[in-house]
């Protein structure tokens, strides 16, 4: 059952699926923080984690739309509830019925935007302070539809000798994921050097293969990817013949529709398996499966329906 800890926050242990639509639930220590605007979760208890523990996952309260029960939805997970936030939903398993019921409240309480009747807001007399070049003046808020949902952003503005006056505040990912759950949901992940499509020049990208695209970062910290090439667009995948023009070793070339794209990986192993990788998670997903014995080649990819 949900309790309120020494903080005045709200915790508990629930059951999430982190990796979406994976059907796999989680055992996992929720902390509701509303003074911090947000719904965090950890393996355990921080008391009982390492000082500097890292959290699992969040998610902004902002930037959540409704909470509610999905057991008619989700009939194999047991009191099982629903959090949209913008265009993800987040499946959690409750302890029993009335957990359940309790964290759907306190979560909907907790993301329920009120605004003050005429008359009820109290306005109290302060004297206004001498303005200091560049410190923040005023922050309005802006609502955006995104995915359907209401999205609300800080606007921030500065004084009269400041620079960002009317500027937008950063976006702020509605949720966050470590990088330990995004991984789990990868087939294949590491450096490799790309080709630029312009200059031609070379740089060392972090490509992320999953079942549904083949993703590069500027680096394994990054949390948004350079470009994503979903597999459906893949026509080739095949070891580079050009690799001796372009004085390039274990290089390996990604065919699609647009746009060749060149990748060389770091040796001779690496290059096979990647492109045993990505021709495997093209056939698997083409309705095919999976063949561990069978050495997969351009022509023997399945044709794009």
């Amino acid at each position: 059952m949900p309790y309120v800890d020494r903080q005045n926050r709200i915790c508990g242990f629930l059951d999430v699926e982190e990796d979406e639509n994976s059907g796999r639930f989680l055992r996992r220590y929720f902390i509701l923080d509303t003074q911090q605007g947000c719904l965090l979760w950890y393996t355990d208890n921080p008391q009982n984690l390492p000082a500097g523990a890292e959290k699992m996952g969040s998610l902004k309260l902002t930037y959540i739309s409704k909470v509610s029960d999905a057991t008619k939805l989700r009939p194999k997970a047991e009191f099982c509830f629903v959090i949209n936030v913008g265009m993800r939903k987040f499946y959690l398993q409750a302890n029993d019925q009335q957990d359940l019921v309790e964290w759907i409240n306190v979560l909907n309480k907790a993301t329920k935007i009120t605004v003050p009747k005429p008359g009820e807001g109290h306005i109290s007399h302060v004297e206004n302070p001498q303005e200091v070049p560049g410190a923040i003046k005023q922050v309005s808020y802006k609502t955006e539809i995104i995915g359907g949902v209401p999205i609300i952003t800080a606007t921030q503005e500065q004084g009269e000798n400041g620079s960002d006056q009317g500027k937008r505040a950063p976006n702020q990912l509605p949720f966050f994921l470590s990088r330990t759950v995004q991984d789990r949901a990868f087939i294949k992940a590491g450096y490799c050097v790309k080709q630029g499509a312009v200059m031609k020049n070379w740089k060392r990208r972090y490509f992320i293969l999953d079942e549904k695209a083949v993703k590069y970062f500027k680096s394994d910290l990054d949390r948004e990817a350079l470009r994503v090439i979903p597999l459906k667009e893949i026509h080739k995948i095949q070891e580079c013949k050009h690799s001796e023009l372009m004085m390039r070793d274990n290089l390996f070339e990604l065919v699609t529709s647009s746009r060749t794209f060149y990748i060389q990986a770091d040796s001779p192993e690496e290059m096979h398996s990647w492109i045993k990788a990505i021709s495997g998670a093209i056939v698997a997903q083409r309705g095919l499966g999976r063949s561990t014995n069978t050495r997969f080649r351009s022509d023997t990819l399945p044709p794009l329906k």
